[in-house]
């Protein structure tokens, strides 16, 4: 294998990295990757949470539109506007 390295391998691969880089610069690139790592796990769970969301979603309108008797009810808001009607008058 080639990346078979060993304790003091990964001592003197530390060490030229700060000779050539620098402290501050490694450390902000080990924040920054620390960072996108952090954001790529927020995003790959919320894609997740969105997907199980529109399976249930789906699950629940299948269900009702079979007309399954264990179907969850869900309330639907409808809006409408009350229009009285007209009185009706008796013509005799």
């Amino acid at each position: 294998m080639p990346f078979n390295m060993q304790g003091w391998e990964w001592v003197i691969l530390i060490v030229l990295a700060l000779l050539i880089f620098g402290g501050t610069r490694l450390a902000g690139a080990g924040k920054n990757a620390g960072r996108a790592l952090r954001e790529f796990k927020d995003e790959t769970r919320q894609i997740k949470a969105d997907d199980e969301k529109a399976k249930r979603e789906k699950a629940e309108r299948d269900a009702l539109s079979q007309g399954t008797p264990n179907a969850p009810v869900v309330d639907e808001v409808v809006e409408a506007e009350v229009v009285e009607q007209p009185e009706k008058r008796d013509q005799a």
